[in-house]
């Protein structure tokens, strides 16, 4: 099969929108902040597509499909091997993954499970506690990275995504504690996919985060209409709570960096 680059984006978003739960990121990335980083590739018109996102230390690149369509990604993750960087961040289904395994070493970083906002009314009822979540915008950027650099170290954050106004902090005698914000939000596509979900170690476990995700689901619902997050699949507190808030498992998917073997 012949490798092909894809550039419209309207054909892009006919693909994804057939399958928006899977395809979230896919989606938001069509957007016009981030559509410039983008590189999208396929072998056939209506298997599946393959992104390559230029934002952050390295490249990452996001390969999904259903099982029904696991054969084609594989097809595709060998074709691109000629084409991609000697070292990038992926995310992939299936066994995509070990076909690349072929060119370069393989660092695992675990399973996660693509979980979708499918009752939002879970979330709108979801107890908000003494947590008064609010927005936040460049003005608490440094109280953000300070928060990130104490409960979650080495998460991976794209400050534009302030602007969306799309990320909501619940504060503790002034301090900002707990944050949950979007990885991707695109009202023209009408998607969203939350992330930098994280509580300060002093109070965790006491419904900061889940209050701040529930305020974030709720703030969203006005503007796009698909709403999902990533969550490591052994973390089995943040996937209680997501299922309590209305969220279900979509798929499942490896988490990888990919080095070129010499």
């Amino acid at each position: 099969m012949t490798l092909r680059s894809l550039h419209d984006r309207s054909d892009l978003a006919q693909r994804f929108g057939r399958d928006p739960m899977m395809h979230l990121m896919e989606l938001g990335d069509l957007d016009d902040l981030l559509w410039p980083h983008t590189s999208w590739y396929a072998v056939s018109e209506s298997g599946p597509v393959a992104l390559l996102y230029t934002v952050g230390d390295i490249p990452t690149m996001l390969g999904f499909s259903r099982p029904t369509q696991a054969a084609e990604l594989e097809e595709l993750a060998g074709a691109l091997v000629p084409v991609l960087p000697r070292r990038f961040f992926g995310h992939l289904t299936g066994a995509a993954g070990k076909v690349l395994g072929s060119a370069y070493a393989v660092h695992t970083h675990g399973t996660l499970l693509r979980m979708a906002l499918t009752d939002p009314g879970r979330a709108a009822r979801h107890p908000q506690g003494p947590w008064r979540p609010a927005p936040l915008s460049r003005a608490d950027l440094p109280e953000l990275l300070e928060l990130f650099a104490q409960a979650y170290p080495g998460n991976w954050f794209d400050e534009r995504m302030l602007d969306t106004g799309q990320y909501v902090g619940a504060r503790q005698d002034g301090r900002l504690v707990a944050v949950a914000g979007v990885h991707v939000c695109s009202a023209a596509y009408r998607v969203a996919a939350i992330g930098n979900v994280t509580t300060h170690p002093e109070v965790r476990g006491r419904g900061a985060g889940g209050a701040c995700v529930a305020a974030l689901c709720r703030r969203l619902g006005k503007t796009v209409d698909h709403i999902g997050l990533n969550v490591r699949a052994d973390n089995t507190a943040a996937v209680g709570l997501y299922r309590r808030l209305g969220f279900t498992e979509v798929s499942e998917f490896t988490e990888a960096t990919f080095t070129a073997l010499p």
